[in-house]
Formats: structure tokens, C-alpha cells, sequence
């Protein structure tokens, strides 16, 4: 099976990833979505869970066995050492299931959807990445409105990411994300006529 050629979709927390996915979805460009594959690898069951059990007791573990996020996340924001020893665990577990997921796409590119796409050197395996640019204020009011955090805390997620200028810096190609829906649609559909045309050159 021939590998699809690779669109990297990088942007921070409470960037607009998922929506403007599923906008490529919708026009029929498949993705896959480090986020979800990072779920999927520390399921109930999974290798990756089990090891995190035994590190940190049954405090992890919700009342049906799943890991409990936010046990977790408290952990390894306070700790920069265990933030490590987690990464070790489960990037190469990530790495492995985005190949997987990746080697399957039909459509005629593959959006790999990364909030850390620089950070894990996943950008490696891209064709092309696009970064998507939003204002900070922007972000945290996403973040602490979808998550139910404070200020201090959606900062903090943020300051384990590449700021904004850093990851437009390192990309092929910059989607602005601070207007409205429609304007965002409009410019997707742009970079995905873009992507298409340098494909058959």
C-alpha cells in the first residue's frame, strides 16, 4: 500500500483543530488525530494503562478502571520528571498507531491533526504542515470556556506548547483562525485547492 501523501495540521490547545477537521472532512479529506490516538492508547486494557496504574496506584483510575485525566494531568504539570517518564511511555505507543491509522486513507491527502506535531517530531514524516495562527487571548478563552479551567491552568497547558510564532515559523503554510466560521471555511477550502494543485505539479 502506497503511503498517502501527509498534510500536518499543527496548532495549540484551543486552536480550532477539531473544527476546522472537520471542515476538511467534509470535504472529503480523511484525517487522523493524535489526540484520539493518545486516547485510545491508554484504554482500559491497553499495555500503556497498565503501566500507569502500577506508577501511580489506584488514585489514576476511575470508578470503571478508565484513567482519570485529570488525576493524571495534576501529576505531570506539577512534575516536569513524570511529564518525561509518561511522554516515554506513550509517544512511541502514538507514533506507531498514527503510522497504523495513516496507512489506511483513501482520500487524495492525509491531514495528521497534532497539537505537538513539532514538539514529537512527528512534522518528519509530513509533506507539508500547516500552522494555525490565533491570538493567546483567543485560546484561553477557548480553553477555560470548553474545559471548565481557570486562567492559571489553561496557561499552563499552553506553556508546554511552541508559542504561535515559533510553529508558524517552522511551517509551509499559515491558517489564520480568529474570525468566523464562514471566513475560516473559506480559507481551509483555499489551502485545500493549494495542497491539490502542488500535488500535480
Amino acid at each position: 500500500m502506497t503511503t498517502p501523501t501527509i498534510i500536518g495540521l499543527a496548532g495549540g490547545i484551543g486552536s480550532g483543530k477539531s473544527t476546522i477537521t472537520k471542515y476538511f472532512n467534509n470535504i472529503g479529506i480523511q484525517s487522523v488525530d493524535a489526540d484520539d490516538v493518545a486516547r485510545l492508547v491508554v484504554q482500559l486494557g491497553s499495555t500503556c494503562l497498565d503501566q500507569i496504574h502500577q506508577r501511580y496506584g489506584d488514585s489514576i483510575l476511575l470508578d470503571d478502571g478508565n484513567l482519570n485525566r485529570k488525576s493524571l494531568r495534576s501529576i505531570i504539570f506539577d512534575n516536569p520528571e513524570e511529564r518525561s517518564w509518561l511522554e516515554g511511555l506513550t509517544h512511541p505507543a502514538i507514533r506507531k498507531e498514527i503510522s497504523v491509522q495513516l496507512s489506511s486513507i483513501t482520500s487524495p491527502y492525509a491531514l495528521l491533526v497534532h497539537p505537538l506535531l513539532f514538539e514529537t517530531n512527528q512534522d518528519a514524516i509530513c509533506d507539508l504542515v500547516i500552522a494555525i495562527d490565533v491570538p493567546e487571548s483567543i485560546q484561553l478563552q477557548r480553553v477555560m470556556s470548553r474545559d471548565n479551567i481557570s486562567r492559571e491552568n489553561a496557561g499552563k497547558i499552553m506553556a508546554t506548547q511552541l508559542s504561535n510564532s515559533e510553529r508558524i515559523k517552522r511551517a509551509d503554510l499559515v491558517l489564520e483562525n480568529s474570525g468566523n466560521i464562514d471566513e475560516m471555511n473559506a480559507k481551509v477550502f483555499k489551502l485545500h485547492k493549494k495542497i491539490l494543485e502542488s500535488q500535480s505539479c
